[in-house]
């Protein structure tokens, strides 16, 4: 996604790294950048927005929720094969009990 416009952040850069944003994962001086490339672009802007407001009903809804470490290790693993465009394999996704 672009909004086809020149920006001193590419609206790919920020939308790859949108979560990492949203939760504050990154450096302030890339967070200024984001900022700043909001303020311009109004796609990236509105992704923002959509993003942010669904973060806040996750956490509304499951916020209390302690997640375990294993499962977290393994949602952040399979985030990483994505970005790096690797297949993600079928076999280590894990089947909940009773649910069809």
């Amino acid at each position: 996604m672009s909004c086809g416009e020149p920006h001193e952040t590419d609206c790919s850069e920020v939308l790859d790294h949108l979560y990492e944003f949203l939760d504050r994962e990154m450096p302030d001086s890339d967070c200024t950048k984001f900022e700043v490339h909001f303020g311009e672009c109004s796609p990236c802007l509105e992704k923002y927005g959509l993003e942010q407001a669904v973060k806040k009903l996750v956490k509304r809804c499951c916020g209390h929720d302690d997640v375990p470490t294993d499962l977290r290790a393994k949602v952040m693993g399979r985030i990483d094969l994505i970005r790096s465009g690797e297949p993600v394999p079928d076999h280590d996704v894990a089947e909940v009990p009773g649910r069809d």
